[in-house]
């Protein structure tokens, strides 16, 4: 029996391969994250995993900028965010590479929702 080639990997407008361009959405964050949301015109995959970096580390960012002016226990919880943005970070990095449409709790929802409405 003759096993068939592997099927070429899809191509994004920006002419990089799905699973890279979703990589790079969680590259440098949210930056990245909106980078690739407005120059990515096709590939729902890469815009996928583009807004779900961008709603999860700028929620993050945010957040951790509000715990920290709070004194001990906002401090703690400021770190115990960046802990969860380095698993979710490396998680997003992995499961986009591997080609897997993976949604964070909550937010892979939200990032479905909202990208029907940005039209960037």
């Amino acid at each position: 029996m003759e096993e068939s080639p592997p099927a070429e990997p899809k191509k994004t407008s920006l002419g990089m391969e799905e699973n890279v361009e979703g990589l790079l959405a969680y590259l440098l964050g949210w930056l990245t994250g909106i980078i690739l949301l407005v120059l990515e015109k096709e590939s729902d995959f890469a815009r996928f995993h583009a807004m779900q970096s961008t709603i999860t580390f700028l929620g993050i960012t945010v957040l951790s900028y509000i715990f920290a002016i709070i004194p001990i226990i906002g401090w703690i919880l400021a770190d115990l965010l960046w802990l969860l943005g380095l698993i979710l970070w490396i998680l997003g990095m992995l499961k986009a590479y591997s080609g897997e449409r993976y949604k964070f709790p909550i937010v892979g929802d939200l990032a479905e929702e909202w990208l029907g409405k940005v039209n960037v």
